[in-house]
């Protein structure tokens, strides 16, 4: 009969981190394999839901599984998440009482030996949906067992095979982090016929030493993962997280870096391997992808020009935009670094005279209170110019077009109409400061306390006229709302000629590939699950413009130097080298497309439903 897979993610229809990213754009091919046998499961949160999810009608033996489920107090919202694929989707609603929340916390510390503090929400919310889970899968395991056929097969549209599975009638059910595994220990316990997996993207014991410990991974042999658990005040996270390992029969990580914290914190290896990948098909503009570079480009240089220009102009032909983005985690995601890096790359393109500016994007999220009165002040005077240039433009055109065909004469500055000529002149006066130009482009909450503006100005980073890198820190990300920009954050990648992202800690890292999948070359780290991948599968990988920054044990100054080396001789490439890395970026993206990695998680659950067919269990 085939099998029918559930994937449970705090993340289903619930953008929260990258692991959304993984569902997302991994959905098209889990649907293509499993038909309508896959279903993503998540908590059902209504003002996310309202946006990404389109409510049906169960039908078959799915229905009886809700309707068993509204008999026990769980709602089971299903329907499709409206994305490519369109998964089949059941966001759980379940909201015990406080009498029944208490009591199912207490059976987690007498079965499971977990400890969940009380008045937490994440916990309070982690518990319940491991408890829907778990009746979820007691009422699959019963329908599914007993449906006929024809019940388990034809729906809505799609035909009854299940693709190229194991035959006979099972239940494989995939968690991912330590929000969605509480259910894992818990099935187990009730001894049900279910076949599971569970993936650590990240440990949280691990992204909490890494955070504090330049050499996390130097000391992580070492490690009493029990009372750094208590030190950094995750034990019941770190609890959940181990239960859920070794209770799963396949456990599994993104990266073999991310394998090390998991040996040494969680006291079990993966057994395989599932780097992230991204849907190509979805992301790449074909042979377009040159202009599409050019158009965003433009689209940048506008936002320089109203945030530079008004203290002082330089060559934007001879401009390069180099950026670093994601989670605010500034030494774990390489921050710090790539600003040491370019205080070094200024002196270096002072001192060879190359006539190069980089512009430096640091894209973050930060609390803040508005956008910079005076960054929308001059991007409102940039529109301002931008209409008197177009108007004055088109009527110069039209007029000189007659001139020139009656064979006439005539001085350009003639032919301007006055009220345009002196609205433009009025304009310039007011885009002109003596201020220099701004170094954020928000105001933040807490600006005294913020370590990344910190450092730059500790580097003497003041986006001086003299100086050839230019910072600009943007804690906000990037989207079309955003009245600085007007783009989307993919058009933005586009539009850059390099990524930064040399992390001292990085179970994987999206940012490079969503670089590489837009043909813009990039640098990750070989303390980044990505970069480590990279080098064990692309020997080539520094040709075709994807750079691994060597990291683990070295001094921080010694990476610094290195990365500045890197940047250096980025800079030192003319336009035609440039388009070229571009191509060799580009051709290499279809290796990093789900296609090929998503393969890994078919072993995953077909090594799962051997295990427990077998009475292998986990380990």
């Amino acid at each position: 009969m085939g099998a029918v897979l559930f994937e449970f993610s705090w993340e289903v229809c619930n953008q929260l981190g990258g692991i959304y990213q993984v569902l997302r754009s991994k959905a098209k091919r889990m649907a293509e394999r499993w038909r309508n046998r896959y279903f993503l499961v998540g908590p059902y949160v209504e003002a996310r839901a309202a946006l990404e999810f389109e409510p049906k009608k169960p039908t078959g033996w799915i229905a009886k599984v809700v309707d068993d489920l509204g008999a026990q107090g769980v709602i089971a919202h299903h329907g499709r998440w409206l994305i490519p694929g369109r998964p089949r989707v059941l966001l759980l609603e379940f909201r015990p009482g406080p009498a029944e929340l208490q009591e199912l916390k207490y059976f987690v510390w007498e079965h499971h030996g977990i400890e969940t503090p009380g008045d937490v929400w994440m916990i309070d919310g982690v518990v319940a949906l491991a408890e829907a889970s778990r009746r979820l899968l007691h009422a699959v395991s019963r329908r599914w067992a007993a449906a006929s056929e024809a019940d388990a097969g034809a729906d809505e549209g799609h035909p009854s095979t299940s693709g190229p599975l194991r035959p006979g009638r099972r239940v494989v059910a995939h968690f991912h982090e330590w929000l969605a595994g509480l259910a894992i220990p818990m099935i187990r316990r009730d001894g049900l016929p279910v076949a599971t997996v569970f993936t650590t993207h990240a440990t949280i014991l691990g992204r909490s030493m890494a955070w504090n410990d330049e050499a996390f991974y130097d000391h992580l042999p070492w490690v009493n993962q029990a009372e750094e658990a208590g030190r950094f005040n995750v034990r019941c996270q770190h609890a959940i997280e181990r239960a859920a390992a070794h209770g799963s029969d396949v456990f599994t990580t993104v990266s073999p870096i991310t394998g090390e914290e998991c040996t040494h914190l969680l006291g079990r290896g993966p057994d395989l391997i599932l780097p992230n990948g991204i849907s190509v098909e979805q992301s790449t503009v074909s042979h377009e992808f040159q202009n599409a570079h050019g158009q965003f480009k433009d689209r940048i240089h506008r936002f320089v020009m109203g945030h530079f220009f008004p203290s002082y102009s330089f060559d934007l032909d001879r401009t390069l935009y180099f950026f670093t983005s994601g989670r605010f985690e500034p030494r774990n995601k390489g921050f710090d670094l790539c600003l040491e890096a370019m205080a070094r790359l200024n002196a270096e393109l002072k001192a060879s005279n190359l006539g190069v500016t980089v512009v430096f994007f640091v894209v973050t999220q930060r609390p803040v209170v508005s956008l910079q009165p005076r960054a929308l002040e001059n991007r409102g005077i940039l529109r301002e110019l931008r209409a008197a240039s177009d108007r004055i433009a088109g009527d110069i055109g039209e007029k000189l077009f007659r001139a020139a065909a009656s064979g006439s004469y005539t001085r350009l500055d003639d032919l301007a109409d006055e009220y345009w000529a002196l609205r433009l002149r009025r304009t310039l006066a007011a885009m002109r400061s003596d201020r220099p130009p701004l170094l954020c482009t928000h105001v933040l909450e807490d600006e005294a306390n913020d370590p990344v503006l910190n450092h730059i100005r500790s580097l003497w980073f003041a986006n001086s006229a003299d100086d050839p890198v230019k910072i600009v820190y943007h804690p906000a990300f990037i989207n079309p709302a955003n009245p600085l920009w007007g783009l989307e954050y993919e058009q933005f990648v586009r539009g850059c000629h390099l990524g930064v992202f040399p992390s001292a800690y990085e179970p994987w890292g999206y940012t490079p590939v969503e670089c590489v999948i837009g043909g813009v070359p990039a640098i990750t780290s070989d303390l980044a699950g990505f970069g480590r991948y990279v080098e064990e599968y692309y020997g080539d990988h520094d040709r075709w413009g994807l750079r691994v920054l060597n990291r683990r044990g070295r001094s921080y100054s010694d990476a610094a130097a290195d990365l500045a080396r890197m940047l250096l001789a980025y800079c030192r490439l003319d336009r035609r080298e440039r388009v070229l890395l571009r191509n060799e970026v580009q051709q290499r993206s279809w290796a990093f497309d789900w296609g090929m990695l998503g393969q890994a998680y078919d072993w995953a659950h077909d090594l799962a439903m051997a295990r427990a067919a077998a009475g292998a269990g986990g380990q």
